[in-house]
Order: structure tokens, then sequence, then C-alpha cells
């Protein structure tokens, strides 16, 4: 889908705080909210829209242990079969099939290190993986949603 300089003010817009009316963004970019819609409902139809979410701390949900985890797997196994196997955890909040050594990381959010320990343990028991490695979070330094490329 291609966007036009209007287009990508109104994603940033929206990244930042989807909640404002059609108004308020119309007066940001210099269009009626009427037009607004219409160009919302053009980006949610084209898929560069997918939906409108709210981000919450993962501490003030009770996470408070955050790690990422590299998958090696024995031998050529499917990121579907990858997938499959792990998509039952809650705890994955993020997974992708990666370049270089690993076959995939996982981004775990975990009530405490015993939880941490415990779902990596579960992950590891998956036949297809020949071992895992894990590093902890200390200091999130950036968090912040994708915006249009400049």
């Amino acid at each position: 889908m291609q966007l036009d300089s209007l287009d990508e003010k109104l994603i940033a817009l929206l990244v930042a705080d989807a909640r404002r009316s059609y108004a308020d963004l119309g007066a940001e970019i210099g269009l009626s909210a009427s037009a607004v819609k219409r160009r919302v409902d053009r980006l949610r139809a084209g898929g560069a829209i997918t939906g409108f979410t709210v981000r919450m701390d993962p501490g003030a949900l009770g996470w408070s242990v955050e790690g990422y985890v590299e998958l090696y797997c024995r031998n050529s196994t499917a990121p579907a079969t990858i997938r499959a196997a792990i998509q039952r955890f809650p705890e994955i909040v993020e997974a992708s099939t990666v370049s270089g050594e690993a076959d995939a990381v996982l981004r775990i959010l975990a009530a405490d290190m015993h939880h941490f320990e415990q779902v990596l343990e579960q992950i590891g028991a998956q036949p297809f993986i020949a071992r895992t490695k894990s590093v902890l979070v200390l200091s999130p330094l950036i968090r912040r949603p994708a915006v249009p490329a400049p």
C-alpha cells in the first residue's frame, strides 16, 4: 500500500495516541474529521493499520522478569512447528525466526525468576529443541512502537 505524507503523519499520531478523535487528528494535519475517518478506513482496509491496542507496563501487570531466549533446534525445524509448540505459553509475548546461529528468539515475561525458569524448562523440553540460551533484561532502554519509515 502506498502511503503519502499525510498518511504517515496520521499513523504517527495514532501510534502515539489511538484514542484521539478524528477532529483532533484532522486539526493536527489539516484535514476535516470526515477526511481523517476516510483515510483511517482506507489504511485499515489496505492493511497498513491492523488494529488499535493499549500499551501496558508489564510490571503493572505482575510481570517482574523479562528475558530473551534463543532457540537452537535439532536439524531443520519449520517455523510452523516452532510456532505451534510455543504459542501455548502466554509468557511468550514475541517470537521470531532469525538469521545467525539461533533458529528463533523469544521474548518472555514472567512473574519472578522461578516462573521464568519453569517456562524455560518447558520450552527446552520440546522434542525439536537442542538447547536454549537466555539473557535477562536489567533495564529497558528504548520501547517504542513502529511508525512509517522516514
